[in-house]
């Protein structure tokens, strides 16, 4: 294809497109494969952080937060009278995580789109609590908040193709289970 550049990396086509028109990344040597919704929970719950994507006063917003999946939900703890907490409740968010190796050009990431629910009955709180989720952020994190996916996709880049759940697990540097 005219103009699509000869190496092995995915970079941005640099050639003329019609305005509106998006550039598109071309790759020669990686692959990008979708992956299972099995496999994209297995490598979420293999990382503790991830980012929740919400709308706060009419504008997108990106939180970093760590998290736990717990039977295909994906559960964060946070501030009752916080922003992020008032933002989500009952509320379609974005959540997504990744792994990635850039010296090898190898790694994962996973997005979810679902309603997030605050949790509120005692015996779940109690249960959550169980998981070991403690935030990172400073103060009391007593809140849990719930994120039910109604879209998820992952997408893995590997040098030869290989479909290997626990070898991209190992190449980039991760290690769980859910």
């Amino acid at each position: 294809m005219p103009g699509v550049p000869s190496n092995r990396d995915l970079v941005p086509w640099g050639g003329r497109l019609a305005p509106g028109i998006l550039a598109t990344m071309y790759s020669s040597g990686s692959a990008l494969r979708k992956m299972s919704r099995e496999e994209c929970l297995e490598l979420m719950a293999s990382v503790p952080v991830g980012r929740i994507i919400y709308t706060r006063q009419a504008l997108p917003a990106v939180e970093l937060v760590n998290f736990a999946v717990d039977n295909g939900d994906i559960i964060i703890r946070t501030d009752h009278s916080g922003k992020l907490a008032a933002a989500t409740r009952e509320a379609v968010v974005a959540f997504e995580a990744d792994s990635l190796d850039t010296d090898r050009h190898v790694g994962w990431s996973v997005t979810i789109v679902g309603q997030s629910q605050e949790v509120t009955d005692p015996e779940e709180i109690g249960r959550l609590e169980q998981l070991g989720l403690r935030s990172w952020a400073p103060g009391g994190r007593e809140h849990f908040i719930r994120i039910r996916p109604g879209i998820l996709n992952g997408r893995r880049l590997s040098v030869d193709g290989s479909v290997d759940l626990r070898r991209a697990l190992q190449e980039c540097g991760s290690a769980g289970s859910l």
